[in-house]
Order: structure tokens, then C-alpha cells, then sequence
């Protein structure tokens, strides 16, 4: 059996997430059907870097499968032409025996975008937060290098939650300009629980608009109740931008415990 990897962008607001889901339209639905028709017809089954919820984008992916079939020539671009247009693989290449795409991530990174000012952009609707209210970038700035290294991150989770283990370790975390308006959140860490970013940016968002202290953003990572935290950031601000691999899987796999974002 020969390991594949797929490098993976795609386009969130029509998926129901991720993962399979009986009676709802996925992004591993829709991307197993077309590599097993591509490979003759055949059973395939995907495991990816992150799964995503509902409405979340991607533009760097990775999902990984095992096969006893040869590939065709241009085996990407072929498993493209039966794509749905919300995603496509960029990537289709051999990997090393035995590669798993959740195992052997090593870290993930993630970005948030968020578009500010009085006036909503109907180009930006499925694809970034629109926050009209004032915003002091010094503040969000202070948040994000408070993130940087272990934390416990009870607060930035639902409380009904299948993870045993609440610490991570972020490696990279920053606000950027990404344009005018738009200000983009990223964030590369061993691995995240489900709705810890946007958790993290909505509650980030408040302290940029002085409804809360910085100091308490930076107390809520001491394993404080969900309750403290702020609101939950709309999906569709959310996107899987990359996966760090190491040369082989994890001892300990918090991606088991449940989907992340």
C-alpha cells in the first residue's frame, strides 16, 4: 500500500464541515468520492491535518490516504475535474509508508480575518467578521503576545466538551494588516480544541473595544471557566492555512479527543 498526501483549499460556506455527516454536504464527502473515482472507482478514505466546522475555509489543507492503485499522470488536476468548484486539491504527491496527516502534525496554523469600520463590504461577507465598533490595535497586539507559549485554554472551549487535556502550546501568534480594513489573526500552534480560535478572537475583539482589561484576556489562560471568556466568532472569518509535519506520528494525539475548529 503506497501513502498519499493531498494539499487541499476550499471555499466553506456550502460545506457542513469537515467530516462526514449523514444527510449533509462535506468537504471529505466530496473529495473521497472524486480521488476514488479518479482510482477506478474504488473505496477511499481520507485523514486530514484539522478538521473544520461548518462554514470554515481552507487554503492549505492536508488530508492523506493509502492506495494499492497507481495514480494517473496529472493525478491532481484529474481529481479536480470532478470537484465540486468549492475545492480542489493543489497538491497530489507519494509520501513516506505509512504517513498520517493527523498524526504526524507536528503543528497547525490557522487566521482569522476580521473587517473593521462603519461600513459592512458585500465582498467580505462569507469570508471575514465585520466589527463596526472602535478597535486599538495595541491592545489586540498585547492579547497576541500574551498567547505565545503553554497555556490552559478552558476558557476558549465549550464546557460540553469530549478533550481531557486543555493545554496547548502556541508557537506564533500575531495581528497583521492584511489590507485597509481587514485585519487578519494568525496563529500556528501543537494543536487547538474546537472553537479555541474563535473564541480567542472574539473575546480579543472585546478587549480591543475597552470592554475588558488586557490583564484579564491574559488571566482567562489559567484555566478559567468558559463563562468568562467572550463571545464565539462567526465561522466564516476562520481559515486552515498549513500543517508542520514531523517524520512520524505523536505518542499523545489530542486531535483523538474531538474536532478541532
Amino acid at each position: 500500500m503506497a501513502s498519499w498526501k493531498l494539499t487541499i483549499a476550499y471555499e466553506g460556506t456550502r460545506f457542513a464541515g469537515w467530516a462526514r455527516q449523514p444527510g449533509l454536504r462535506t468537504v471529505q464527502e466530496e473529495l473521497e468520492r472524486a480521488v476514488g473515482r479518479i482510482l477506478g472507482g474504488i473505496e477511499v478514505q481520507l485523514t486530514v491535518a484539522g478538521r473544520t466546522d461548518a462554514g470554515v475555509h481552507a487554503t492549505g489543507q492536508v488530508a492523506s490516504f493509502e492506495t494499492d492503485r497507481e495514480p494517473p499522470d496529472r493525478f491532481a488536476e484529474r481529481i479536480n475535474a470532478v470537484l465540486p468548484r468549492d475545492v480542489a486539491v493543489l497538491a497530489a504527491e507519494r509520501a513516506p509508508d505509512g504517513f498520517d496527516a493527523r498524526r504526524w502534525a507536528r503543528r497547525r496554523r490557522y487566521r482569522y480575518r476580521v473587517l473593521t469600520g462603519a461600513i459592512r463590504d458585500p465582498f467580505e461577507e462569507r469570508r471575514a467578521l465585520w466589527w463596526r465598533y472602535p478597535v486599538e490595535r495595541a491592545r489586540l497586539d498585547a492579547c497576541a503576545e500574551a498567547l505565545i507559549g503553554e497555556h490552559d485554554f478552558t476558557a476558549f472551549t465549550p464546557t460540553k466538551t469530549d478533550h481531557v487535556r486543555f493545554n496547548r502550546v502556541v508557537t506564533e501568534a500575531r495581528w497583521e494588516e492584511e489590507s485597509e480594513r481587514v485585519l487578519a489573526f494568525r496563529i500556528e500552534a501543537d494543536a487547538f480544541m474546537r472553537n479555541m480560535i474563535r473564541v480567542l478572537v472574539g473575546t480579543m475583539l472585546e478587549v480591543a473595544s475597552g470592554r475588558r482589561s488586557v490583564e484579564d484576556f491574559a488571566n482567562l489562560l489559567e484555566g478559567a471557566p468558559r463563562e468568562r471568556a467572550g463571545e464565539t466568532a462567526p465561522a466564516h472569518g476562520l481559515y486552515f492555512e498549513g500543517v508542520a509535519f514531523g517524520d512520524g506520528p505523536l505518542v499523545i494525539d489530542y486531535e483523538a479527543e474531538a474536532a478541532p475548529e
